[in-house]
């Protein structure tokens, strides 16, 4: 990745109806990992659609992560809720919003 921009990690999932707060007990990380700068949490009206944001230091650190044995349990303990789930990593930038001031 160019050094100008980030790495974004974004996961979208369709969840078990009226599983909302059981979901997001199982999503949340027990640790939040070394090298992750920023995440977020983003869901439908119906919270049945949960879309996770995050930017990380370097693609090492994302990889490094994606493959430890916390995000494996993590994603054991958020199976039975998950319906459908799409990710990938991304390179990206913050848009720069000019100021009026």
């Amino acid at each position: 990745m160019d050094a100008d921009r980030d790495v974004v990690w974004i996961t979208t999932r369709r969840i078990k109806a009226d599983s909302y707060e059981a979901f997001r007990e199982a999503w949340r990380p027990k640790d939040f990992p070394e090298g992750m700068l920023t995440a977020y949490e983003c869901w439908s009206d119906e919270r049945d659609v949960i879309v996770g944001f995050s930017t990380w230091s370097s693609l090492e650190a994302l990889d490094e992560y994606r493959g430890s044995d916390v995000e494996a349990d993590r994603r054991r303990a958020m199976e039975p809720f998950v319906e459908d789930e799409s990710s990938g990593q991304y390179a990206g930038r913050e848009l720069e919003i000019p100021n009026d001031d």
